[in-house]
C-alpha cells in the first residue's frame, strides 16, 4: 500500500470514528435528557468532573470529522465543487455545509455557555441556568442536523442516481 493510500485510509477510519463519538454523544444526550432540566446550583464535583472530560472529548471530535473530511474531499479532487454545490458533489456539500454550521455551533455557541455551566469560567446561579437552556437547545439543533448531514454524506458517495 502506498503512502497516500494509507494515509487516506487512515483519514477514512478518524472520520468514521469521530462520527461516532461526536453524533453518538449527541444522540446519548438526547436520549438521557429527553427534556430539558436547568443546571442544580450545587452539582456533584465528580459528575462535574466527568462531563468536563465527556465535553472535551466530543469537542475535539468534531475538529476530527471537519479535518478528514476536508482532506478526503480534497484528496478526491471533489472540494471545490462540495463547498461551491456544484455538478455531482451537490450532495455532499450540503453535507459539508451543514457539518461546518454543526461545528461552529458547538464552539462558537454551545462551548462558550458550557464553560459557564461547568465551571470553567465563573458564573451566578442564575447565569448557569440561562446557559444550561442554551447548550440544550444548541445540541438538539447539532443533533437534529446530524440526521440530514449523515443522509447527505452516504447519499453523496451511494445515492447520487437520486439526483440524476
Amino acid at each position: 500500500m502506498t503512502l497516500t493510500a494509507s494515509i487516506d485510509v487512515t483519514a477514512r477510519i478518524l472520520h468514521l470514528l469521530g462520527i461516532l463519538v461526536w453524533m453518538g454523544h449527541n444522540y446519548a444526550n438526547v436520549i438521557q435528557n429527553p427534556t430539558f432540566k436547568p443546571v442544580q446550583p450545587a452539582e456533584p464535583r465528580a459528575m462535574i468532573a466527568a462531563m468536563k472530560r465527556e465535553h472535551g472529548t466530543f469537542r475535539y471530535a468534531s475538529l476530527v470529522v471537519l479535518a478528514t473530511g476536508v482532506y478526503m474531499l480534497w484528496f478526491r479532487h471533489l472540494l471545490v465543487g462540495a463547498l461551491t454545490l456544484s455538478g455531482p458533489s451537490i450532495a455532499i456539500g450540503l453535507g459539508v455545509w451543514m457539518g461546518f454550521i454543526m461545528v461552529a455551533n458547538l464552539w462558537f455557541v454551545l462551548w462558550p455557555n458550557q464553560k459557564k455551566v461547568l465551571g470553567f469560567v465563573t458564573a451566578s446561579d442564575d447565569e448557569r441556568i440561562r446557559c444550561s437552556r442554551i447548550t440544550f437547545l444548541s445540541s438538539r439543533t447539532n443533533t437534529i442536523l446530524s440526521i440530514a448531514t449523515v443522509f447527505f454524506m452516504i447519499t453523496g458517495a451511494h445515492g447520487l442516481f437520486l439526483y440524476t
